[in-house]
């Protein structure tokens, strides 16, 4: 497993600009997969992860910034280890992480018994040339039950000093009953002034209106980009029938009860026929917002050289990133370590939406 996915993110990092000198991203990777990470990817994997379709451990991401910045980022979990902490504790004090606030509320969300839900503990691992890599934590409201979710944000929030900021949330996230569930907590483990505390939500067979109401919790969203980018990246304004769309908050210091910033994800995979179709909007989506394509295009190649008409899910999910601290696009990418899936059959007439 190591020597597959550390190649891809090694040309990953390479293909935004990384000193090829650079190895900290690879000594991160090895350690977050511990053990695992010598099985072949050519036999089933010892523990299966709902990180990936593939049950990959990993997933890979590209950032695309207004500030003209890309950022590297994997998304992974540390089935090698038998403690969800484990590949936390070693690297902690390598990389001066800020353990505070997951200590406040690991109580709520690691609990001694067995975990409920599609996972425990998930790492995000953010790679930016020429800086120290940061590191973020995923933690599962699900943990002890969907009943339990609201009230472990609940008190996560309160816990960390910012308890107002759940009413809100639940009025412009969690309008429509069971079909809107928080699906993830989590914490930046640093100290800057721009340190999140993340709050996601699913929305089932939602529409464009859905999401559009969940941005405007967040001062300077704009309706018209959610319109826009779900039409072009999802072919439709609704219903999102497939896998949900997902909404994240973002709450920094200083912006009190009101996240400073919004996230849309859309699961693309599951609104195309195959990764032909979905680069194909994706690449629009960058044009869009004057993003360069060619790096999409790179990181793609740096990921897989296989046809990309031949499957469906080497581009995973795709998030616009609106707020006070920093817009952009984001676009994920499969490891497909076990299993490449299956395309599915094209329509008569295969274009790009138009935008309505």
């Amino acid at each position: 497993m190591y020597t597959h996915t550390s190649g891809q993110l090694d040309r990953l990092c390479r293909a935004v600009g990384f000193d090829p000198a650079e190895r900290r991203h690879l000594d991160l990777l090895r350690g977050l997969l511990g053990t695992a990470g010598e099985a072949s990817v050519f036999e089933p994997p010892r523990v299966a992860s709902n990180v990936a379709d593939d049950t990959s451990p990993i997933e890979f991401s590209v950032a695309f910034d207004a500030d003209g910045e890309c950022v590297v980022r994997l998304l992974g979990e540390a089935v090698g280890d038998p403690g969800p902490r484990d590949f936390l504790d070693r690297v902690a004090a390598e990389y001066g992480l800020v353990t505070d606030r997951l200590d406040a509320v690991a109580d709520l969300f690691l609990p001694h018994e067995e975990r409920r839900g599609p996972f425990t503990l998930w790492y995000s691992l953010i790679f930016r040339p020429g800086a120290a890599p940061r590191l973020k934590v995923y933690l599962n409201p699900q943990i002890s039950g969907s009943t339990m979710a609201d009230s472990l944000v609940s008190e996560g929030l309160r816990r960390l000093n910012i308890a107002e900021a759940f009413d809100p949330v639940i009025e412009y996230a969690l309008r429509r009953g069971d079909l809107d569930n928080f699906a993830f907590f989590a914490l930046d483990l640093d100290d800057s002034p721009l340190s999140r505390v993340k709050v996601y939500v699913s929305h089932e067979a939602a529409e464009s209106e859905d999401a559009e109401r969940a941005a405007e919790l967040v001062p300077g969203t704009d309706p018209a980009l959610i319109r826009e980018f779900l039409a072009l990246l999802g072919g439709r304004k609704g219903p999102f029938d497939g896998r949900p769309l997902v909404s994240s908050y973002s709450f920094v210091e200083g912006s009190g009860h009101r996240p400073a910033n919004y996230s849309l994800y859309l699961p693309i995979r599951s609104y195309v026929p195959d990764d032909e179709v979905a680069r194909a909007r994706v690449q629009a989506i960058l044009a869009q917002f004057n993003f360069d394509g060619t790096t999409l295009d790179k990181a793609i190649a740096a990921v897989s050289d296989r046809s990309l008409r031949d499957g469906v899910g080497l581009i995973a999910h795709v998030s616009l990133r609106m707020g006070e601290f920093g817009s952009g696009i984001t676009v994920y990418l499969s490891s497909e370590a076990y299993q490449v899936l299956p395309p599915r059959k094209r329509p008569a007439l295969s274009a790009l939406p138009a935008l309505r």
